[in-house]
């Protein structure tokens, strides 16, 4: 079959309502090789939009009572098509403009940005803008909060009023958050997932302030025991539709030296689990072999409006290169390994002086207003690649200088990393002062600009309760990816 189209004959002196002529020409092969030629007409100028959007409106009425076979949001789909941070180059040697982001998933989303995304097909389209309007991104998800005793949570807490408020307390503040959440479900029956709030953070540090999680195996152990002989749900599926967080250093290894920790590994009972994790890396490493979202370390949201207030009156930002932390003049040797790899101690011994660089390695707890004055603020690695200084600086508009090989960083589909931030090779902190020359020459205005974006200083800060868009609200968004693989309630459903 072959398929020709021609436009009719207009004539010029008088105009026509006229459409195209399709002319499709069948080839019989029978005896005698008739042919029969066969023109149709279709959608007129003056009535085909109509049709398409009648054709549209009915779509999308129908895609409304069909909430519960919907795949993963299309906005998955359109967001993997871009560039992710892993592939596009460093804004320490490469100029570029900012990039306006939406944040996906929101009721209050433009509807002329459906119609300008690129690369897709229409109907890819199509399925975006459904999921925008059915009620929201995480219409249908339901997550069980097990109400576990005491002594694995809230007693924590009260022991210590730093559990809820340090670097590692996320893990508070998502089941805080979960529990007045509109995706929390009271029945387990009806739950897609499972959330199990244990607090194996609250008690990281020891007294001589060295880092400790030898108790957290034993208390997550308990908790699942306590899971299994209470309710059907973890032996049913042996885990796979239940979440943990994991805050601290190398995740869902529990250990806080990272040989140690792929020495032991992830526990065997929740390795078909999901593991919320401040670590991620983008290599092979045994911390991360479990179904895992990376997630950004807990700072309070109260801390940072009170740098904002105290920022200069002019915006002034007279603190060239600023860094304030642990540093040893010579690294310690525990065991065979030396903190930060020694990089710490490198830009110590190179920049410590130089009076474009405040360095200090004293502790200060009003240390967030000196990232309000700074232009750049230094990232290295500690025990694990991640700080809590990636948070900090992002929101209060410092450059964050990342100097850690192979981090990933979370939410990299809504946080924009390149566009906001620095990444210096560990064997290039020696050239430092000259890559933020050369960044502050060239697009440093650029990466200010972009820092003032609010959508991902949202994205990086946990609220209680959670708010569209913040931290809490993307982790919700990463497990309504994971819903087909993992719920359970959903497999039973779709195979009925």
């Amino acid at each position: 079959m072959s398929l020709d189209i021609k436009r009719p004959n207009i004539n010029k002196t008088k105009k026509k309502k006229t459409g195209f002529v399709v002319k499709m020409q069948l080839n019989n092969n029978n005896r005698g090789g008739n042919k029969r030629n066969i023109f149709i007409f279709f959608f007129f100028r003056n009535y085909y939009t109509w049709i398409l959007w009648f054709f549209l409106s009915l779509y999308f009425f129908t895609s409304y009572f069909s909430v519960e076979d919907q795949s993963p949001p299309s906005s998955i789909r359109l967001l993997s098509n871009h560039k992710t941070s892993s592939s596009l180059p460093s804004r320490a040697l490469i100029e570029s403009s900012a990039i306006k982001t939406n944040s996906f998933g929101k009721k209050k989303t433009s509807i002329f940005y459906f119609f300008s995304v690129s690369n897709h097909s229409f109907f890819s389209k199509i399925d975006f803008f459904v999921l925008l309007v059915n009620k929201g991104l995480f219409s249908g998800m339901k997550i069980y909060v097990y109400d576990l005793p005491a002594s694995f949570n809230d007693d924590w807490v009260t022991a210590s009023d730093r559990c809820a408020t340090h670097l590692f307390a996320a893990e508070v503040a998502i089941h805080r958050a979960l529990l007045s959440s509109d995706v929390r479900t009271l029945d387990p029956e009806e739950a897609d997932f499972f959330f199990v709030p244990v607090y194996v953070s609250c008690n990281f540090s020891t007294s001589n302030g060295f880092p400790s999680l030898s108790h957290a195996r034993s208390l997550l152990s308990s908790a699942v025991d306590f899971l299994s002989d209470h309710y059907p749900f973890w032996n049913r599926t042996q885990g796979s539709d239940h979440v943990f967080v994991a805050s601290h250093d190398f995740g869902a290894c529990f250990h806080a030296m990272e040989d140690m920790a792929i020495e032991e590994g992830i526990p065997e009972f929740m390795k078909k689990s999901i593991i919320l994790q401040t670590f991620g890396v983008k290599y092979k490493h045994p911390c991360q072999e479990v179904e895992h979202v990376v997630i950004p370390p807990y700072i309070p949201p109260e801390s940072v409006q009170r740098a904002i207030e105290k920022a200069p009156a002019n915006g002034r930002r007279d603190i060239w290169a600023f860094f304030r932390g642990k540093m040893e003049v010579n690294p310690k040797n525990i065991s065979g390994r030396f903190y930060s790899k020694g990089v710490r101690t490198a830009i110590l011994k190179k920049f410590g002086g130089r009076r474009r660089f405040y360095l200090n390695r004293h502790r200060f707890a009003g240390y967030r207003s000196e990232i309000v004055r700074s232009v750049f603020c230094l990232c290295p690695l500690g025990w694990a690649p991640w700080s809590p200084r990636l948070v900090e600086s992002a929101v209060l508009g410092c450059v964050p200088v990342v100097i850690a090989d192979g981090i990933k960083l979370p939410f990299s589909e809504t946080v924009r990393w390149p566009e906001i931030s620095l990444t210096v090779a560990e064997k290039d902190v020696r050239s430092l002062r000259k890559i933020l020359e050369h960044v502050a020459a060239t697009n440093l205005s650029v990466i200010q600009r972009n820092l003032h974006g609010p959508v991902f200083k949202r994205a990086l800060l946990y609220n209680v309760p959670m708010k569209e868009g913040d931290a809490t609200w993307h982790i919700l968004e990463s497990l309504w990816r994971k819903l087909d693989d993992r719920s359970y309630r959903r497999s039973r459903v779709l195979s009925q």
